[in-house]
């Protein structure tokens, strides 16, 4: 495959972490670049996000629920070529190294992009180390997915946050302080109603994702179908449409083509970087990235433009955050 990394151990395998420590240690060499940040930074939800660290040494750190239970895997790499080293801890430790290719890109294929403008071509030369990450699971995207619909950036992070302190559990082995494991599925489902509102989470966002807890082995069971399939099946579920499941493949699968319709900025944003038209919508930005799809790389072309800087200027203040909680 094309994620081009050689573990330097067998798949799966994990050796004691150095120091008799509980930990679990993987490492694996890439023979291109890799951007930790860049290529993990889309599980980050803001800047506060309990289940995601970036420490000043370089190292991302992350709280997942497995299907093997909560675990935290701190990663970590030799830029730009040397290797990678994933530390684990928890019931979720080895569920974790035995993805950590996936999750660092190895299982993403960046040279199946082919560039048809100049910005993108310009852009993705100048970000070698990108990656899509696939982390395996989908839940831990679904739910905050859920939480973004129709409210700004920072209501959702907010929330998502709130939640997480509230009622999710304390991240194992050495994690940075505060971070915390999403809670478990029936965990989710025994919110109270007022703590959903205390979290700025209005009721349809909060009955939505009651709504996928319910049937989370069917949800998780989409990690291992291909993404239209995955999609489909998470569009089953009332309240999950385009916009959520796209988003969730994207990372819990890599997706590479599973651009995201049905958002307020995107739309306008491709098209000024690509056609210098920021009144553009669905319609018009799948026209302009259709020459990606044959290979696959809408979301990819997508990302590089969010990533070219090449925005539009604003032209109205920011949308009003909207607080229920304080109602």
């Amino acid at each position: 495959m094309a994620g081009r990394f050689a573990p330097r151990v067998p798949r799966g395998a994990a050796v004691p972490r150095q120091g008799g420590g509980p930990g679990l240690v993987r490492e694996l060499v890439p023979d291109g670049p890799v951007d930790l940040p860049l290529v993990l930074g889309v599980l980050r939800r803001g800047a506060g996000d309990p289940s995601f660290r970036m420490t000043p040494d370089g190292a991302v750190w992350r709280a997942a629920r497995t299907p093997l239970g909560p675990g935290t895997v701190r990663v970590s790499a030799r830029a730009p070529l040397g290797t990678v080293r994933g530390e684990a801890w928890g019931p979720g430790a080895r569920w974790l190294l035995e993805r950590l290719p996936g999750l660092v890109g190895m299982e993403d294929d960046p040279s199946a992009f082919v560039p048809h403008h100049r910005l993108l071509a310009l852009t993705a030369r100048r970000l070698p180390g990108l990656r899509l990450t696939r982390t395996g699971l989908v839940l831990e995207s679904l739910i905050p997915s859920v939480l973004e619909q129709k409210v700004t950036a920072d209501e959702a992070f907010r929330g998502w946050r709130r939640l997480l302190q509230a009622f999710g559990e304390p991240a194992p082995g050495p994690a940075p302080q505060g971070m915390r494991v999403m809670p478990h599925p029936r965990a989710w489902a025994l919110v109270p109603s007022w703590e959903w509102h205390r979290a700025g989470v209005d009721d349809k966002r909060a009955a939505t994702v009651l709504r996928a807890v319910r049937v989370f082995e069917r949800m998780e069971e989409a990690a291992a179908m291909p993404a239209e399939a995955a999609r489909a099946r998470l569009e089953l579920v009332p309240g999950i449409g385009p916009w959520t499941s796209a988003e969730v493949v994207q990372r819990s699968h890599g997706a590479a083509d599973a651009v995201t319709t049905g958002d307020l900025h995107l739309p306008g944003i491709v098209g000024h970087a690509l056609a210098g038209d920021r009144d553009a919508d669905d319609a018009a930005m799948l026209r302009l990235l259709e020459p990606y799809a044959e290979a696959g790389q809408r979301h990819r072309a997508a990302r590089l433009v969010l990533l070219s800087g090449r925005t539009p200027a604003r032209r109205a203040p920011r949308m009003r955050r909207g607080d229920i909680s304080v109602w």
